[in-house]
């Protein structure tokens, strides 16, 4: 990986979609610190619009979580989110490198939760 890469994305508000993955990597034995949101800044700053939406109706967001696993990490996430959708991407640059260990225990969490939700889907639709 080089930079940002997307790995997953989700059709849901970023403020639910990064609840839930901030829930499974937990769970999946990882610390995570939000360092950024972008909606809490916006209402410390009166002057800051949106050149999308304006203020008052902007759903864009932005929240940047540090992910750590006993001596690994940190490991940077990024959420975007616009309309509904979440777009989280891992942060793997010659400044900042992400540890192998960590990218696979993220992925495989991931993976995991896909796989049971197709699944349930799957199950759903034979009954």
């Amino acid at each position: 990986m080089n930079g940002d890469s997307t790995f997953l994305e989700i059709p849901q508000a970023c403020s639910q979609a990064v609840d839930w993955l901030i829930q499974r990597l937990r769970q999946g034995g990882m610390d995570v610190l939000r360092t950024f949101d972008l909606q809490s800044t916006r209402h410390y700053q009166d002057s800051c619009q949106c050149p999308q939406h304006g203020k008052q109706q902007c759903d864009c967001q932005m929240v940047v979580l540090f992910v750590y696993m006993a001596e690994k990490g940190p490991l940077s996430i990024v959420a975007h989110g616009l309309g509904g959708r979440t777009w989280f991407s891992l942060v793997d640059s010659p400044q900042q490198r992400a540890s192998p260990y960590l990218l696979a225990n993220i992925h495989r969490i991931i993976i995991g939760d896909v796989l049971q939700s197709i699944s349930i889907t799957e199950e759903s639709r034979t009954e």
